[in-house]
């Protein structure tokens, strides 16, 4: 690779701030009231509706537009096996895709994890959180078991 190209990249990645991604409140937080309303006690309300029926967790929260792109880095890209946190740039980067195309938010979430079943559990758990979730460079044949399981599962 190019020195100069190679630099520039880094240098993407590292500046202003670290990484490719923020979080950033969808609500005005302005007054007292807004807090309030955002967390205690007015939250509240939310959570006893969602109990009463969880499909209702995509009217009052993020859920309908959250992804969780989720790796263990056993096959990034052109890298091969780097492990799930040397691939975070990578998932990172596909978080900004789909945000700038198709105005969805993702968490990058990077799993330490080789064994395929321990795996499902750790993502079959996160389904609460997300909308959908996106399996991202995990190495042949264990990603096909993998999706084929959590489809059962999830």
């Amino acid at each position: 690779m190019d020195e100069k190209f190679k630099q520039s990249a880094l240098d993407f990645h590292e500046f202003p701030q670290p990484g490719k991604i923020e979080i950033t409140p969808t609500k005005s937080l302005t007054a007292q009231r807004d807090l309030a309303l955002a967390y205690s006690p007015a939250v509240a309300y939310p959570c006893l509706e969602i109990a009463a029926d969880p499909l209702i967790a995509y009217k009052y929260t993020a859920k309908a537009n959250l992804v969780a792109v989720v790796s263990n880095g056993t096959a990034v890209l052109g890298l091969r096996n780097i492990a799930a946190l040397a691939g975070k740039p990578v998932m990172e980067g596909k978080g900004v895709l789909f945000k700038k195309f198709f105005g969805i938010d993702v968490f990058n979430i990077e799993i330490d994890e080789s064994n395929p079943d321990k795996l499902i559990d750790v993502i079959a758990a996160l389904e609460p959180t997300f909308g959908e979730i996106n399996l991202e460079d995990i190495k042949a044949p264990e990603c096909f078991y993998i999706e084929k399981k959590l489809r059962e599962k999830m």
